[in-house]
């Protein structure tokens, strides 16, 4: 049986959407809940019309990462559930998979954008990646921006 589940979120509505799911399940299941998520590298970049070059803000971005995930937790350990978080820095396929084998998880639940032909050759597939090359069995949860919508607007019309 599971007892550590990775859940990699990326500060949008749809990577969030599959945490009500969480929260049903691992109070009942006794799941240890690890909350992940990585900060790509942001190649530096020449403001247009000057001699200004953009660095990546590394430790700031990371702050805002775990604060973040803090709140996230907070809601789940409101629920009792056992939570922790993490912030890695890198390429999100390679980060999912190491943070998966040294948090010990035995499941990544994650959702899927749901992004199909020319748009996936485009931006890739993290959750596809993950599912090719995980060490533990994936949980994938194929959610679309305009499914996440649908439900947001519908909890605001109750």
């Amino acid at each position: 049986m599971y007892k550590r589940v990775l859940i990699p979120v990326d500060g949008s509505e749809v990577a969030e959407s599959i945490l009500p799911f969480i929260l049903e399940i691992a109070g009942p299941l006794d799941l240890e809940v690890v909350l992940l998520q990585v900060n790509r590298p942001m190649p530096p970049y020449a403001v247009e019309g000057t001699r200004y070059i953009e660095m990546d803000d590394i430790e700031g971005r990371r702050e805002r990462a775990l604060a973040y995930l803090g709140g996230l937790a907070a809601e789940m350990k409101a629920k009792g559930i056992q939570v922790e978080t993490r912030v890695r820095r890198g390429e999100p396929v390679h980060e999912i998979l190491a943070a998966a084998r040294e948090e010990d998880a035995d499941l990544i639940a994650m959702t899927t954008h749901g992004r199909t032909g020319p748009a996936r050759l485009l931006f890739g597939s993290v959750a596809e990646g993950v599912l090719r090359h995980a060490p533990v069995p994936v949980f994938l949860m194929r959610q679309t921006e305009r499914e996440v919508a649908s439900r947001r607007r519908q909890a605001v019309a109750r």
